[in-house]
């Protein structure tokens, strides 16, 4: 069995490509969405195909996936063809907008369906209806991954496998996603080439001293991983995408450095947010734990909401509180859905999404406490 419309989404690129229209990478910020985008950019590079530009929302200000300020700003390039990576299984009226400003989309994700299929040309995610494949853990890398094999064919060098296994094994370590079946592959293969890579951003991690304490490949893999979920973004693009993305060995290299004195000042920040959010917790008999604050940063709530969910083993809703509306992550114990339980509350939010035990949502300010009310209600 097949991926659904992975075929139809690769026949489409390939058109662009030959009538040289205009391409759009439209990827999640994060290392898994970073991945996915320099995936797809590099097997469109190797056909010829033109990409115009590529788009990472900025999470704080814009919220999770397709957003109207990246369409206002994209607009311009219209019309094009614009592909959207780890993201974009949510955004039902956004598509409708992108559409009217003439592009037309093509959806690669593997978040959880939201009850209906956005009405883009291609939607390529192994969780929706009528898809018959038999393994639905992949990372949105490994997705990107499949589609540029449908689309180099023949042109699939293997050293050119090897740059992208590295990438997807990287991906999905980093996305979490269950080590069996593809992903094992992904992961046993790109771990095997990737000491090895000729990648500067990959080959800096075993020049950097500071990797010198780290024994063995996953540990130094993990490490990186950390140091790339620091919030870093310079002309539009974060950290992971440019590092793995640049040219220059001793770019890469100072890139690691500036990187890793960013993630003491992290870790400092994680602790001094945990330490109030379980102030406020203390004594409280409450089913989920659900705080906010406009004082922490957006970038360090999910590492928040993993050490509470961890320590308590109770769903966590930590939330970064802007003036109109308040931006949050989910981390839930493994015996809970917390897309499912957003989704029993939907009324109430703008957006919500994710997988089973890390999700994302929007919601105005205004609605906080009702929302609250609904998950617990949900909940018990």
């Amino acid at each position: 069995m097949e991926i659904k419309n992975l075929k139809k989404a690769a026949k489409r690129i390939i058109k662009a490509v030959k009538n040289k229209e205009k391409i759009i990478l439209y990827g999640d910020a994060d290392l898994d969405g970073a991945a996915a985008v320099l995936i797809l950019k590099e097997a469109i590079k190797n056909l010829g195909g033109n990409i115009i530009s590529l788009y990472f929302p900025d999470r704080e200000k814009e919220g999770y996936g397709i957003s109207q300020t990246g369409l206002e700003y994209l607009k311009k390039f219209a019309p094009a063809l614009l592909v959207t990576l780890d993201l974009g299984i949510g955004n039902f009226k956004e598509v409708k907008i992108a559409k009217k400003l003439g592009f037309e989309v093509i959806i690669v994700d593997h978040h959880e369906i939201l009850g209906k299929i956005p009405s883009a040309s291609v939607v390529v995610d192994p969780k929706q209806k009528g898809d018959e494949y038999g393994f639905k853990g992949l990372a949105a890398a490994g997705l990107s991954f499949k589609l540029a094999e449908l689309l180099l064919a023949k042109k699939f060098s293997r050293s050119l496998k090897n740059n992208f296994l590295e990438l997807t094994a990287l991906a999905t370590i980093a996305d979490m996603m269950p080590r069996e079946k593809d992903n094992k592959i992904f992961i046993e293969e790109g771990m095997k080439s990737l000491e090895n890579s000729w990648r500067p951003g990959l080959k800096a991690i075993f020049k950097v001293k500071y990797f010198d304490d780290f024994p063995n490949l996953s540990q130094k893999i993990s490490k990186l991983i950390y140091i790339l979920n620091v919030r870093d973004v310079k002309d539009g693009q974060p950290a992971s995408f440019r590092l793995l993305d640049v040219r220059s060995l001793a770019e890469a290299e100072e890139m690691i450095e500036g990187l890793i004195k960013k993630t003491e000042r992290r870790r400092e920040m994680i602790q001094e947010a945990l330490v109030q959010a379980e102030e406020r917790l203390m004594g409280s008999a409450e089913k989920i734990i659900f705080e906010g604050d406009e004082n922490w940063e957006y970038v360090l709530i999910s590492a928040v909401a993993s050490i509470l969910c961890q320590k308590y083993q109770k769903p966590a809703f930590i939330f970064k509180k802007l003036k109109k509306e308040s931006q949050g992550t989910v981390r839930t114990p493994s015996n809970v859905n917390g897309v499912s339980l957003m989704g029993k509350c939907q009324d109430l939010l703008l957006t919500y999404g994710g997988h089973p035990v890390a999700a994302g949502f929007r919601v105005k300010n205004e609605n906080l406490e009702k929302f609250k009310e609904c998950l617990i209600k949900n909940y018990a």
